[in-house]
């Protein structure tokens, strides 16, 4: 409302001064039309009544007294020039503004004589009041031109600016009330309005959906807004059987996660157990020499196992997290060799420069790490591929111990290698199961790394560092 008035009082001011400042204009120019037909007309008079020819040269004598007459009856400086340009006579110099000119220019000259009534008026600015100068011709009785008459320096009559000065201020204290009055009644009317939105703003700012969200009662007198509360209360009471809806899907969703992670923990060492198991009853030979010290080996990698599994199990049924760390100083490389032990599979190859490399870590989740990797390299070469090669190395590298699983399987989809680590991910092409998420974690607790390079088609190298205690 305010800016209409704005633009409405700048329109109709511009289209007012518009609109004076043509009538002034055009008032002015009669004006010194008026001036100039009764000059003319007294000169008239004078070359009808002069006993001197009609010609150029006489206009000094048949105006020596008469011009001072007809300047004093008319009020008007008057300036008399020959054809030429050339000052023959002039009045009174009391009503100059400036000084007298003793020519007139050329270019005025070519404007009288090509204008179709044979005049020309200038118009000059002077002290900020602006002069009209009009230039026409006087011509005998044969309307033969014979000097040209100049009524220098009229100046506009200042009527018409002054009625427009008095029409603008008062125009401006109308326009200014009448601002005045539109702020006042949008003040009011946007409290009016704004306050029920503001506070259903603050409401809505205040909506979470952990949290109990209260309903905004009807209070408006608008019936829009009272719409906008209505609609607000009905998704609050629709946020509200969602949210407990959500609750219990995801309470439901982390029971199956978890579910689905124990299964995977637990049924990684079933296979090389079993594996184990049935190998040692092939090859069981009460005959042979070293069977006590076989007998402790293949014991010794099954506890290892079954304690994994045993923690596993005593973690869910305490609803708690994998098992708590219970970090010890260990051999890296002996731990890895015991590991690697439960696995029948041939190409499986372990190198390691040195016999010990000595780091702080719980022995059961180091031995889920390896076992875990392992099983998915092992898993990502296919049954009938000629070549197999799983290549297990550990490196010591500055404070670390880098472990690397090499294979030369089918390697990691692209459309797979952003995806690899999360919990759900699982594929038969590369072999990596549930427990990579569980490996990550592992690994990240104890501020070591876990990373891998992959070819599509020619196999993975999975990469494993953890600190180390230099000894």
């Amino acid at each position: 409302m305010v800016m209409l008035i704005i633009a409405t009082s700048i329109l109709l001011i511009t289209i007012s001064i518009f609109q004076y400042k043509s009538v002034a204009k055009e008032y002015n120019q009669r004006r010194v039309e008026n001036i100039e037909r009764y000059v003319k007309k007294h000169i008239n008079y004078v070359l009808s009544n002069t006993t001197y020819p009609l010609t150029n040269e006489n206009i000094k004598l048949i105006f020596k007294d008469k011009i001072h007459e007809v300047s004093d009856i008319q009020n008007a400086e008057i300036q008399i020039y020959s054809l030429e340009g050339k000052l023959l006579k002039s009045s009174k110099e009391s009503f100059s503004v400036e000084p007298l000119s003793p020519t007139i220019s050329k270019f005025i000259l070519r404007l009288v004589q090509s204008s179709i009534n044979k005049r020309y008026v200038d118009v000059k600015t002077i002290d900020g009041i602006k002069y009209r100068s009009s230039y026409s011709l006087i011509k005998n009785k044969k309307f033969k031109p014979i000097g040209i008459l100049l009524l220098p320096n009229i100046p506009d009559d200042g009527y018409y600016e002054k009625e427009l000065n008095n029409f603008l201020i008062h125009l401006a204290q109308v326009y200014t009330f009448m601002i005045v009055v539109a702020f006042a009644f949008a003040y009011f009317l946007s409290s009016f309005i704004t306050k029920p939105i503001n506070d259903f703003a603050k409401k809505l700012s205040e909506t979470s959906l952990g949290q109990k969200n209260e309903i905004i009662p009807y209070s408006a007198k608008i019936k829009e807004i009272n719409m906008l509360l209505t609609a607000y209360n009905r998704m609050i009471q629709e946020l509200e059987r969602n949210a407990i809806k959500l609750a219990q899907n995801e309470r439901d969703l982390a029971w199956r996660e978890m579910a689905k992670q124990v299964a995977h923990e637990i049924k990684n060492p079933l296979t090389p157990m079993r594996l184990t198991v049935q190998s040692f009853q092939r090859k069981f030979n009460p005959e042979d020499p070293n069977i006590k010290q076989k007998l402790n080996d293949y014991s010794e990698s099954l506890i290892q196992q079954i304690d994994t599994m045993s923690s596993v199990a005593a973690a869910f049924s305490n609803f708690a997290s994998m098992p708590a760390q219970q970090n010890e100083v260990l051999n890296v490389v002996e731990v890895t060799a015991l590991t690697l032990d439960i696995f029948n599979e041939d190409y499986i190859v372990f190198e390691c420069a040195e016999k010990e490399i000595i780091s702080k870590i719980d022995r059961t989740q180091l031995i889920r790490v390896i076992t875990n990797l392992v099983k998915n390299a092992t898993q990502a070469i296919p049954e009938d591929q000629e070549t197999k090669m799983v290549l297990v190395t550990i490196k010591r590298i500055a404070d670390e111990v880098v472990i690397t699983i090499k294979d030369n399987g089918t390697g990691i989809d692209p459309r797979h290698i952003n995806t690899i680590f999360e919990p759900k991910f699982t594929t038969k092409n590369s072999g990596m199961g549930l427990g990579l998420g569980i490996i990550k974690n592992i690994i990240e607790n104890y501020k070591g790394t876990i990373t891998f390079e992959t070819k599509f088609g020619s196999g993975t190298i999975f990469t494993v560092t953890l600190p180390i205690i230099n000894t």
